[in-house]
């Protein structure tokens, strides 16, 4: 193994601005010497290899300071003859004065074709979740991408997501085997259609759209994801882990009649997490730029373009870089419940109900709700909570069309189940999503909501105006009944239903958490589209 230094405190001329976050190149490490101390042989173009198997190392130590760029790439040159290159690293974590961020270092891994925006050279992301990981033709590491090992200059990229005043000390040790490699397997994607345990046709689906395994900071395997979302009542779910596509042809053999898999990425940029729902199989999504480099739109386009859907995650978390910055022009649904109920969900629900108001006033396209678990390991339920989609039948393209229309409502489990309509007019009817179009300014509309599988529950009915109808008893112990309210178009343009558990004690006049809750029925002929 060979040691060199890197700068303890990398100059600033070293920053790159690109049109996305800053970024920092360390110098090169090389590996022509000590392949050459294992026994080259001889290459037409010169370089030289080690003898099969055999394996050199170096290390690269430094220091980087706080207020450091988003990203640090250190390159390091593969020769040829190199079957596999692992890469491990540590860094050190100083004690810090309160309410100071500490040391947090991800890693992740560019072959020969670069690090530019976009991914050509794209092999893999762990974020924190690894201290180490390789890849080769066959085989890598879940987050990287196996495949062929081609000579030329690859990058290890390093994000100090924080640092601490001193400063952030890493140690990254680089490894590359020699020998012949083997065949790169072709990925297996999920079907994009299932038959559906309630068969083929139009029907109300059930499923959680934001799940993390293995391949990035989740402690579940895909199988043991498969089984619980079974287990959970769920017809669909959607792999989304952080950065990475590695999980897309993780699921040979787990999908099945009663299950669908639709695969994706959460999208982790330091303003805000976005899940690219469902795009081809195979499509990355770069994450390396923040709301001033003006970048995500392009991305959003790239997301829709191969079929998917965008869609915020979690806007108001308040984790360092989750909270959502860069506005929803470009969403096609936001991600308003986020695992058990909490209060940045409260805020999620009131300033999506507050976006639906300046649809009405503007016209504009309205933006539909969802709820997802964001599991990642025990004991994070998956299907906690779950979107529940009317489509017309279980396949990726139907799916997707009713979360995009906002054919959907979301609730805790799959014990709870919900109907909401609004009837009037000359015989107009419309449900979840949908507009009534048949009744005037002033004729009478009922809405009507009925429940399942929420005992104690409060349902409310809640328009442009705030809620305007509160039933006057909980469900009852069955956790079945219904609620129906009689408005007009002119009293309120939408109307939307929620379900909510007793508040707590000493909860200071918050409501309590959810059960479920439904995206609006439009009323009247004018207002916001879809």
């Amino acid at each position: 193994m060979t040691r060199e230094a890197s700068p303890a405190r990398p100059g600033r001329r070293g920053v790159l601005v690109t049109g996305a976050a800053a970024a920092l190149t360390l110098s090169t490490v090389t590996f022509a010497h000590d392949a050459a101390a294992d026994g080259p042989s001889a290459h037409p173009d010169g370089a030289a290899a080690g003898t099969a198997g055999s394996r050199v190392s170096r290390t690269v130590a430094g220091t980087l300071p706080a207020g450091s760029p988003d990203f640090v790439y250190l390159p390091f040159e593969v020769p040829r003859g190199v079957r596999e290159v692992h890469v491990s690293y540590t860094y050190g974590k100083p004690a810090v004065p309160a309410g100071t961020q500490g040391n947090a270092l991800d890693i992740g891994l560019f072959d020969e074709r670069g690090t530019g925006l976009g991914g050509a050279g794209f092999r893999g992301w762990s974020g924190g979740a690894r201290t180490e990981f390789f890849v080769r033709s066959d085989d890598a590491t879940p987050g990287y991408l196996r495949g062929p090992v081609r000579p030329g200059t690859w990058q290890v990229a390093l994000g100090p997501y924080t640092v601490a005043p001193e400063g952030l000390p890493y140690e990254v040790t680089i490894t590359l085997t020699h020998g012949p490699q083997a065949p790169t397997p072709r990925p297996v994607y999920p079907p994009e259609r299932a038959k559906g345990r309630r068969g083929a046709g139009r029907a109300w689906y059930r499923g959680d759209c934001h799940l993390h395994s293995v391949h990035s900071d989740g402690g579940r395997t895909p199988a043991e994801i498969a089984a619980l979302a079974r287990a959970a009542g769920l017809d669909f779910l959607h792999s989304s882990d952080h950065n990475t596509t590695s999980a897309h042809g993780a699921w040979d053999g787990l999908w099945g009649d009663d299950l669908l898999i639709l695969v994706g990425e959460e999208v982790t940029t330091r303003n805000g997490h976005v899940l690219a729902l469902s795009p081809d199989p195979g499509t990355f999504v770069d994450w390396r730029y923040r709301a001033r480099d003006n970048r995500f739109g392009h991305y959003a386009r790239a997301v829709r373009r191969a079929g998917g859907l965008v869609v915020p995650a979690h806007p108001h978390q308040t984790c360092i870089g989750c909270n959502w910055k860069y506005g929803f022009a470009d969403a096609d649904a936001v991600e308003v419940w986020n695992g058990p109920w909490t209060p940045d969900d409260e805020v999620s629900l009131a300033d999506w109900d507050n976006s639906l108001v300046a649809s009405v006033r503007s016209g504009r396209a309205w933006t539909p709700a969802m709820g997802n678990s964001d599991a990642h390991r025990d004991p994070d339920a998956v299907g906690r909570p779950q979107t529940v989609v009317l489509a017309d039948e279980l396949s990726r393209r139907a799916i997707l069309a009713g979360l995009r229309a906002g054919r959907s409502y979301v609730a805790e489990s799959a014990e709870v189940s919900l109907a909401l309509t609004a009837s009037g007019g000359r015989g107009g009817h419309a449900g979840i999503g949908e507009r009534l179009t048949g009744a005037g300014p002033g004729d009478d509309v009922t809405v009507r909501l009925d429940v399942t599988g929420a005992p104690g529950c409060t349902v409310s009915f809640v328009t442009d105006q705030g809620t305007l109808f509160t039933a006057p008893s909980p469900l009852p112990a069955t956790g079945s009944g219904s609620a129906v309210w009689t408005t007009t178009p002119q009293y309120a343009s939408y109307v939307r239903a929620e379900v909510r558990h007793p508040a707590a004690p000493g909860s200071g006049g918050l409501p309590g958490a959810l059960a479920a809750f439904t995206n609006p029925v439009f009323l009247g002929a004018e207002g916001a589209a879809r």
